[in-house]
């Protein structure tokens, strides 16, 4: 169902890849609330997916760019700025990767060439995005620009590796660059810290399905899924959260707040596979 929501409105959507990406079912109901897009993704990505697809369904424009590349965010903001025809409103940023994690390097034996890749990839970008659309007055006031985050940037998960480390930073940047741009444009800068998804990128985490079953145990409400966290992500671009910002927000069935529940214990008990 939709309410109109973002009608009138106009973002970019970083990182949608196909149908399992979270940026892609937050572009899919972005449009359904009646906003205006521009896609973009690597030059790889675009190749190796199906966005195509996507911007004929959204009736988008996708515009590769490099996330970690100044020029090509440059070259991507002057071009949404061109295409609809002066500021935007909203900002998705969907990008992560660690090489550490696709080539089963440990968290204590990490490769720091790697290391820096991933961080550069997962945190950096978000602060370099943030610089260009600042530098280039790009956004509406009362804008929003989200990033997508996971609760081991505050907790200790084995196996996500390298990917903690940069979910911490890009919260950091979140806070910081948040209290500039809201003090100058009314810019929100926000994180959503997403219960585990089966996405491309999600897949290649270790444990991620024993993962996947623990936290849908434990959540009161169960995971969410892609399209849950699209229908959250256009409430923060909307102007129904105009007063949020600086905030990292759980979105996982309050997975983050629960210590322990009844059907877990017995669940070990019973010997179950979580």
């Amino acid at each position: 169902m939709a309410y109109g929501l973002l009608k009138g409105k106009k973002g970019i959507v970083f990182g949608a890849l196909n149908e399992a990406s979270i940026a892609w079912q937050a572009a899919l109901k972005a449009h359904e609330e009646g906003a205006e897009l521009v896609l973009t993704n690597t030059p790889v990505s675009i190749r190796l997916g199906s966005i195509d697809e996507l911007a004929r369904e959204t009736g988008s424009v996708v515009i590769p760019a490099d996330a970690t590349s100044l020029e090509d965010l440059e070259a991507l903001i002057d071009a949404a700025l061109e295409h609809f025809g002066g500021r935007f409103d909203f900002v998705l940023h969907s990008v992560g990767m660690s090489p550490n994690l696709r080539k089963g390097k440990p968290y204590e034996d990490l490769n720091y060439d790697f290391y820096a890749k991933t961080l550069d990839i997962s945190a950096l970008s978000f602060h370099k995005l943030l610089h260009v659309l600042r530098a280039k007055d790009a956004l509406n006031e009362w804008g929003s620009v989200v990033a997508l985050s996971y609760i081991a940037a505050q907790r200790s998960f084995e196996g996500y590796n390298d990917m903690a480390d940069a979910k911490a930073l890009l919260e950091s940047v979140t806070r910081n660059f948040g209290l500039i741009y809201g003090k100058e444009r009314h810019v929100r800068v926000n994180t959503v810290s997403q219960s585990p998804t089966r996405t491309t990128a999600g897949s290649g985490i270790a444990g991620m399905e024993a993962m996947l079953a623990y936290a849908d145990r434990l959540s009161p409400l169960g995971n969410a899924d892609a399209r849950d966290c699209a229908d959250y992500l256009v409430s923060l671009f909307s102007d129904l959260t105009r007063h949020v910002t600086m905030q990292n927000l759980y979105h996982d069935g309050g997975f983050s707040s629960t210590g322990l529940t009844a059907e877990v214990v017995e669940a070990f008990s019973k010997g179950i596979d979580l």
